[in-house]
């Protein structure tokens, strides 16, 4: 599914502002040609004068060109964003954001550690940031696979939604491990409401920019 584009304001704006640049002009070039009719022949205009409004009259006409050239320019990249971000449908995109989906009682992340570590905890939080899960994780070094049945500490089920998952890992020195987090998930629509490009897995909203991955399925 597609979400269509809603940016009537912003173009409103726009064509506003360039509409009032356009009426500037056209005001400075009837200014200039009544004062050139109306000069004396006997002290005509002087020349550095004239000269200067010449430069203003083409500065003025350049940013009306350079306008027009720069919405052109944006048109055409939002279009291709567009057409980029549809051929992500139904296609599997990795993020490394550690969110993730929950649904139907199940989310999968991927972990990986930089070194060994003598201990390790992911800790699940909801989309409000609350802390939902905690469980002791592995701890060799390189990729893990955290599948996660949606229940809570107290073991209750948790409802579908986007969840995050952060790992903390400790050296036997109690230095911190690097870790990174990685999920994945079919895209089943894209909403082009905001500035950038949004592929929708469930109800989770990925920027277009940060999509790590993608493959089909």
């Amino acid at each position: 599914m597609v979400t269509s584009v809603d940016s009537a304001t912003t173009a409103a704006a726009s064509t506003s502002a360039t509409k009032q640049l356009a009426s500037n002009f056209d005001t400075f070039l009837t200014l200039l040609t009544t004062q050139l009719q109306n000069q004396d022949p006997l002290s005509p205009m002087d020349s550095n004068q004239f000269t200067q409004q010449l430069v203003a009259y083409s500065q003025v006409e350049q940013q009306i060109n350079t306008n027009d050239s720069l919405k052109s320019l944006i048109s055409l990249t939002q279009s291709r964003a567009s057409t980029d971000a549809v051929n992500y449908l139904g296609k599997s995109v990795s993020i490394t954001s550690g969110h993730a989906q929950l649904s139907d009682g199940q989310a999968e992340w991927t972990y990986a550690l930089g070194t060994g570590a003598t201990s390790s905890t992911l800790t699940v939080t909801d989309a409000n940031g609350k802390v939902v899960y905690t469980h002791n994780g592995e701890t060799g070094e390189g990729q893990h696979t955290f599948d996660w049945d949606g229940t809570d500490n107290n073991g209750q089920q948790l409802d579908d939604g986007v969840y995050s998952l952060s790992v903390t890992a400790k050296a036997a020195d109690g230095t911190a491990v690097e870790s990174a987090v990685a999920s994945k998930g079919i895209v089943t629509e894209v909403n082009f409401t905001g500035t950038e490009p949004l592929l929708m897995i469930g109800s989770m909203a990925v920027p277009l920019s940060q999509a790590a991955a993608v493959r089909t399925p």
